[in-house]
C-alpha cells in the first residue's frame, strides 16, 4: 500500500480547485493498492484556497496570512493515514508547499523555484519514509 497525494487521485482539492490526476495513481486507488491524502484539506485550508508558499520554514499565502499550523496539522493527520494504511512509500504532487520533493516554490509568488521539501514531505523524510513525485514515479514505471 501506497499513500499518494488525493490531487494525483483526481480529486479537486488543490489551491486552483482543480486536480493533477495521473490515470496510473488513480487506478492504484481504485484497485485499493493506494490511499489518498491532501494535506492542506487535512489541516482545515479550503478549496479553492489562496496559494501559498514557504518563506523561511512558514507557509505564508499570496496575501500574506501564515497558515503553517494548518500545514503542520494536515501534514500530522496525513502521516497518521499512512501508518494507519500501513503504507510503505509515499508518491506526493512537485512543487507543492506540503508534498513537493527536493523543489517547492521559492516564495515570491513569480513561478521561481527553489530547493527544499514541502511541511509534509519533510515530515516523511525525518521519518525515514520512502516518497518520489509523480515524475519520478512515472520513470520508474517505464523502467
Amino acid at each position: 500500500m501506497i499513500l499518494v497525494s488525493k490531487c494525483l487521485a483526481g480529486v479537486p482539492c488543490r489551491m486552483d480547485g482543480q486536480s493533477k490526476g495521473i490515470e496510473e495513481i488513480r487506478k492504484l486507488v481504485e484497485e485499493g493498492k493506494a490511499v489518498a491524502a491532501c494535506p492542506e484539506v487535512l489541516g482545515g485550508l479550503p478549496t479553492p484556497r489562496d496559494p501559498g508558499e514557504l518563506v523561511n520554514g512558514r507557509v505564508i499565502t499570496c496575501n500574506g496570512q501564515d497558515v503553517t499550523e494548518e500545514y503542520v496539522r494536515g501534514a500530522e493527520k496525513a502521516l497518521a493515514i499512512y501508518r494507519e494504511h500501513h503504507c510503505t512509500m509515499a508518491v506526493l504532487k512537485s512543487r507543492s508547499p506540503s508534498c513537493g520533493i527536493g523543489l517547492v516554490h521559492n516564495g515570491l509568488f513569480d513561478g521561481g523555484m527553489t530547493e527544499g521539501n514541502g511541511i509534509f514531505a519533510q515530515k516523511l523524510i525525518a521519518e525515514g519514509i520512502p516518497c518520489m513525485d509523480e515524475h519520478a514515479y512515472l520513470q520508474l514505471l517505464k523502467k
